[in-house]
Order: C-alpha cells, then structure tokens, then sequence
C-alpha cells in the first residue's frame, strides 16, 4: 500500500487530478466555510463574497502546490485559514470605506421545505448569534467561531489564527464569558 493510497479521499483526488480534487473539496467544505463566514461577517450576502474569495484563493495556491505539499495539507485548517486571512483584509477595507445603504440589503433567503415557524426560529436565532458575536472583538470574535461553530480543535485555531495555544483558549474563554453576558443582558 503506497502513501497515497492511505491519504484522505479529497486529498488524493487533489493529486490526482486538480480540477476534480477542488470539486471534492469544495463539495466537503463549502457549508464549513460559509457557516464560518456568516458568523464572522454576520451579513448572508458578506459570507457569500468572503467563501467566494476563499475557495478562489485555494484554487490558485493549489495550482502552485507540489504533490508533497498537497499530500501534507490538512484541507479543514488550510481552508479556515484562507478565510480567515481574507476576512481580515476585508474588515481592514470596509474601515477605509463609508458603510453602505441597507435598503439595497437582500432579503434572506428561505428553504421551500422549512415550515415557517422553523424558519422564524432558525431566523430570529441566527440574528442573535451573529449580532451578539459582531459585538466581540474580533480575536474573540475568531476564536469562538472556529472552536464552537467550525468545531477545530485548539491545536488547528492556533494554527490558522497563528497564536499560541494559551491564547486561544484565552480568547475562547473570554468570548464566551462576554456572549453570556451580552445574551443575559438582552
């Protein structure tokens, strides 16, 4: 059995061929990424553009990627930090920019086959949630997510926020302790 036999189904897709690999990863990822992306930006239409950036930078560093690097990539962190990295240049643009006009917001979009309380609930829940985590700052903001919504062990949030461990758990800690704050305020 040869190294590549034991690596994971995406990776080696990766190696195999690089178009059809991406459609693999993408197919794995891409709910990860963009439930990363809406807690982080808290905005539908924001988290969209931010998965959008992330996968099409993959794309192009997996272009440049040996067949060593591939091998070795652990696609889950990769990914988390990409968006991560393009989350910030997008925060650090939209600071250098007039806020826009929120009557061109778009409505949320619906699942035809969710009932209309559910929708209310999942709706009004995930509005609290991303309103409550905006109010955090952002290393928090970015600890809590990655641990509690993408569900990365402390070792990979280190990795991709590129911190010490201590200092994630810091962060997450601290996040959690002002979100129970913040939602028993409310």
């Amino acid at each position: 059995m040869s190294d590549i036999d034991c690596l994971d189904p995406v990776r080696k897709a990766l190696l195999d061929d690089l178009d059809e690999g991406f459609a693999e990863l993408y197919g794995a990822h891409r709910g990860l990424v963009f439930s990363t992306a809406l807690r982080l930006s808290g905005r539908w239409a924001d988290a969209e553009d931010l998965t959008a950036e992330a996968f099409l930078r993959a794309y192009r560093a997996l272009a440049g990627y040996d067949a060593d690097r591939i091998a070795a990539l652990q696609p889950r962190a990769w990914l988390m930090t990409i968006l991560m990295n393009v989350w910030r240049n997008c925060a650090r643009t939209k600071s250098r920019k007039p806020p826009p006009d929120l009557r061109d917001e778009p409505v949320d979009t619906v699942d035809p086959g969710e009932g209309v309380e559910a929708a209310a609930v999942r709706r009004e829940t995930g509005d609290e949630l991303a309103e409550l985590l905006g109010r955090l700052p952002e290393e928090q903001r970015a600890a809590v997510v990655l641990r509690h919504v993408v569900d990365l062990p402390v070792s990979e949030i280190a990795e991709v926020l590129k911190i010490p461990q201590g200092t994630v758990k810091s962060h997450v800690s601290r996040g959690l302790k002002r979100l129970r704050a913040m939602g028993g305020a409310r």
